[in-house]
């Protein structure tokens, strides 16, 4: 497990309320199912941040309580998670090995 910092980055994938606006969230511009970049802005805990993400125009949106799924989790079939990068995963994995 890779316990989230304030100021990592992860991947944020969006629910369709994010991309279609709705529920009070600001509308976000996708690129299919590619995950958007996000950096942690605050840390409830293992598997709960806040996070600020950037779409594909580079427009700035907040989110509040958002799943952090570990490795090993089963990911929300709907979106609005945030998941460390495939690369961060790696690192943590050689840097438990050492």
């Amino acid at each position: 497990m890779i316990s989230p910092t304030v100021g990592r980055k992860v991947w944020y994938r969006p629910c369709p309320a994010d991309i279609e606006g709705q529920g009070g969230n600001s509308k976000m511009e996708v690129n299919g199912n590619e995950p958007l970049d996000a950096t942690v802005v605050a840390v409830w805990g293992d598997r709960c941040i806040n996070i600020a993400v950037l779409d594909i125009y580079a427009g700035l949106h907040e989110r509040r309580s958002v799943t952090l799924v570990q490795e090993g989790d089963t990911a929300p079939t709907t979106g609005r998670y945030a998941e460390w990068m495939p690369y961060q995963t790696a690192q943590a994995k050689k840097d438990a090995a050492v």
